[in-house]
Parts: structure tokens; C-alpha cells; sequence
């Protein structure tokens, strides 16, 4: 039977590493991400190397309700289980709370926290229905760990945590397991500019197999949060 793997901000960085992942094992992917030529893409080269998986893409701007409903509409048209959840999409602006631009705190609430709430609200009765599945929701050390020019995205990774907490009590009667993420400094685009080498920061295929060696575990077995930084420690 097919399982399906749904990954939002599935273009780059940590997205696309866990889409070639859970690929590599024959997991259908239902991918979102803002630019439609880095889908179609990953698309292409996913099909190519694991011909007996279906990938689905979506260019969505997720910090749109009504786009992350419409991703969700794709997803549940597949008529393919609902396996693996991972709300990973996210946006980083640098600034302090008094004086980053204004609306910086909307568009970090509305991407990394609110795609994620409309997302799992779209798909979780599926699987609960189903008795099965697992969420994990791409936190960051900044979800636990406050730090000058953090601003609205350390408020936003830490009601993202909160609200993976609070998820992870809702599902324990229903079979899910949700894990939350917390990855360090992570060779992504939130780090383009950056004059520090790569050997500085973990690379997104480490993230993605983190993730899915949780996944693997027996069903009666979750590990609640993944905290992962470079082995020389966080970049401030």
C-alpha cells in the first residue's frame, strides 16, 4: 500500500533534503514550496532516480490561509494515506523586537507558525480516522533559546514548540506521534551572505535523517523533541 509524505518549504534546505530522504525509501511525496521552478525540479530529479514513487507539487505561499488550504485540497485528491506530516516551511528576518521593520512579526507568525496550524488541521482527521501517522514540526534553538536579533522569529519558533506540545497531547489517544525539531545553524538559504565556512553548520541532509530514524521507531515508541546543533555550538 502507498504511503505519502507530505513536506511543506520542500524547495530547499532541510525540505528538499527530507523529500529525497523518505524518496530514497519509496514514500510518495506531496511537496509545497514558494517558487515553482525549484518543485518542479526536485520533482523531475526525484521521479527519475525512484521510478515507482508519485510526486505531487503545489506552489503554495504558505503564509496564505487560503493557499495552505488549497496545498491540503491537493494532498487529500491523491486519495494516498497520509504517513508522515512535516511542517517545515519557515522564515528567518533578522532584527530586535523594538526596532525590526514593521510587519515582521505578521509574516513570521503567518509562516511559521500559521501554515503549520492550517496545514495539520487540514489533514489531521485523516489520520485519525486511520489510527496512524506522525507530524513533526521543524522547530529551531531558537524555539528554547532567546537571542538579540531574533525578534518575531523567536516568537514565532517558540509558539511553534508550544503549539507541537500542546499537538502532542491531543494524539496520544489517537495513535499519531508528533515529534518537534530543533536544529541549530543549518546550511540553508537563511544563511546565504554568511561569510563563515560550510564546516560551520550542519548540514540538511543530517536534519533529514534525524528525522527519519524517529520515524522509524516502533509505533509504541516517540521521541518528543530532536534538539541538533553544530558540533562547535550555535552561530550568534
Amino acid at each position: 500500500m502507498k504511503k505519502l509524505v507530505v513536506i511543506s518549504g520542500a524547495g530547499k534546505g532541510i525540505g528538499k533534503a527530507l523529500a529525497q530522504r523518505f524518496a530514497a525509501e519509496g514514500f510518495s511525496l506531496a511537496l509545497c514550496a514558494r517558487t515553482e521552478a525549484d518543485l518542479q525540479a526536485l520533482q523531475t530529479k526525484l521521479t527519475q532516480k525512484h521510478p515507482g514513487i508519485e510526486v505531487f507539487i503545489r506552489p503554495t505561499d504558505v503564509s496564505k490561509k487560503e493557499a495552505v488550504l488549497d496545498f491540503a485540497q491537493m494532498v487529500q485528491a491523491t486519495n494516498i494515506p497520509v504517513e508522515v506530516l512535516v511542517n517545515n516551511a519557515g522564515v528567518f528576518l533578522p532584527g530586535q523586537i523594538y526596532q525590526e521593520e514593521d510587519g515582521a512579526l505578521e509574516k513570521q507568525i503567518e509562516t511559521n507558525l500559521y501554515s503549520a496550524y492550517h496545514l495539520t488541521r487540514a489533514l489531521v482527521p485523516a489520520m485519525i480516522e486511520a489510527k496512524r501517522g506522525h507530524i513533526f514540526n521543524i522547530c529551531s534553538t531558537a524555539s528554547i533559546t532567546a537571542y538579540t536579533n531574533g525578534g518575531s522569529y523567536c516568537i514565532s519558533k517558540f509558539a511553534l514548540l508550544g503549539m507541537s506540545k500542546v499537538l502532542r497531547e491531543e494524539m496520544k489517544p489517537h495513535h499519531i506521534r508528533v515529534t518537534s525539531v530543533l536544529p541549530g545553524a543549518t546550511l540553508t538559504n537563511s544563511w546565504a551572505g554568511s561569510d563563515l565556512p560550510e564546516e560551520r553548520f550542519m548540514p540538511p541532509e543530517d536534519i533529514a535523517e534525524a528525522v527519519f530514524s524517529t520515524y522509524q521507531l516502533s509505533d509504541r515508541t516517540v521521541i518528543e523533541e530532536i534538539l541538533m546543533r553544530p558540533q562547535l555550538g550555535d552561530i550568534t
